[in-house]
């Protein structure tokens, strides 16, 4: 390497981002997921067997997904093959699929396939990389902060071992802060509190702090300041570091906090745990949609009006953005924290699905089949059929509605709270009618 080759490659690496000055070399030098990577644990042996294997790595951001990838790769020998599921469609994976058939051909390497938030792939996106992964051409390497059971392939789920990263602790981001300060930031002194709310404010992200660190070194060596202080954070950065979470809360953790204060009827801490959660960057459509699940988990027929608002509440922030339609979330959760509350619905649903998943498939009864054809009505479906508008209340009373065959069964017991008191007083009365018209036929 030339002289002025050598000077052009050290000017790249100081112009690079600190995350990737950074950057682990090994998977010794990572900090944090000692649950994978620690001795014996499952990454780690996956390093040490000497042989690749596909997999999804799921956790939030700034927890090293990408870095993992990058090792296995280093490790394995192997042809790193990047790709965004932003920024990537069909034709990026045929061409990352002929890059790896071709480095094969030419060079005898094998290539890994890292698809950076694969759960941004639709369907057939998916799809396209199962006939590759199957004939052993690349080796699928998924990230994603999304839960996979939900927004991956079973097929392609299947064909990957799921590995679960934890956001860094604030032990861990400690770590990476002293490692950061001691290898570029030698000439800037932190006071404790400086440290610490810096720390907070990363929140388990260890690119989140690596960025800050590199605003705040830009801002010193600015104003040519070499002790930071917690005065010089809110002179310089105060937009970027306005909250500080010292209990270094994860992200599904604050979801979980705002979904439990909604349960327990609390509108002021539901609201503060919605807007720490904007305020930190938070999806507001993912929340949106969580909003939407609480309306249908915990409310439900209790109150249907909750459905249809929080449905309202998303689609005005999908017209408006923010920050006017975060204004609408927030007093859709007002709204479910003060209504009143039925799992009812919930756990009828789930009743019903475990019955069916451990029965076996009953026969629909004669009366209930349709009967489009002559051939079927000579085989009596529909027969016997009582259509309720013409009967007293328009309920037919005594009537069966369940395979002949199967055990009586109650999946959905309504509540006492809201509509779903009314409800039960219908239902209740409509058993009285089954029971008295069993009586007249007795």
């Amino acid at each position: 390497m030339s002289a002025e080759t050598r000077e052009l490659f050290a000017e790249n690496v100081a112009a690079a981002p600190l995350a990737e000055r950074l950057r682990p070399r090994n998977i010794d030098e990572v900090i944090g997921q000692s649950h994978l990577l620690g001795p014996g644990r499952p990454l780690r042996l996956a390093f040490q067997s000497g042989k690749l294997h596909s997999m999804i790595l799921w956790g939030p951001p700034g927890v090293g997904k990408t870095t993992l990838a990058r090792l296995m790769a280093s490790a394995f020998d192997a042809e790193f093959v990047p790709l965004s599921a932003v920024l990537s469609g069909v034709k990026d994976i045929r061409e990352a699929i002929a890059q790896a058939q071709q480095v094969l051909q030419q060079r005898g390497r094998h290539t890994i396939l890292f698809v950076d938030e694969v759960h941004r792939f639709n369907k057939s996106q998916q799809d396209a990389f199962l006939p590759f992964v199957e004939q052993g051409l690349v080796t699928f390497i998924g990230a994603t902060t999304e839960n996979p059971s939900f927004e991956v392939n079973n097929a392609l789920l299947s064909r990957a071992q799921v590995y679960v990263l934890h956001a860094l602790s604030a032990e861990e981001l400690g770590e990476l802060f002293e490692h950061a300060h001691q290898a570029v930031l030698q000439d800037m002194k932190f006071d404790d509190d400086a440290r610490e709310r810096i720390i907070g404010y990363a929140d388990g992200d260890a690119r989140r702090l690596l960025n800050a660190l590199e605003q705040i070194d830009t801002a010193a060596r600015t104003s040519k300041v070499t002790q930071i202080t917690s005065g010089f954070l809110d002179a310089t950065l105060a937009q970027n570091l306005r909250r500080f979470d010292k209990g270094g809360e994860a992200f599904y953790d604050q979801i979980s906090a705002l979904h439990k204060s909604v349960r327990g009827s609390n509108p002021d801490a539901a609201l503060y745990w919605l807007v720490r959660m904007l305020d930190g960057g938070a999806d507001p459509r993912y929340l949106a949609r969580r909003i939407v699940r609480m309306a249908w988990e915990d409310i439900g027929l209790a109150d249907p009006r909750a459905i249809q608002l929080t449905q309202d509440a998303a689609m005005t922030y999908e017209r408006l953005g923010s920050p006017e339609g975060e204004l609408a979330l927030a007093q859709a959760i007002l709204y479910l924290a003060c209504a009143p509350k039925s799992n009812a619905g919930y756990v009828a649903y789930n009743a019903a699905r475990a019955f069916v998943s451990q029965d076996g498939s009953r026969e629909v009864p004669l009366h209930l089949r349709n009967a489009p054809t002559k051939l079927m009505k000579q085989l009596d479906y529909g027969k016997g059929y009582r259509y309720a508008h013409n009967e007293e209340e328009g309920y037919a009373a005594g009537e069966k509605y369940f395979p002949d065959d199967m055990p009586e069964v109650s999946f959905y017991q309504p509540t006492d709270h809201g509509l779903e008191a009314k409800i039960a007083e219908k239902l209740a009365h409509l058993r009285e009618l089954d029971e008295a018209a069993k009586n007249k036929k007795g």
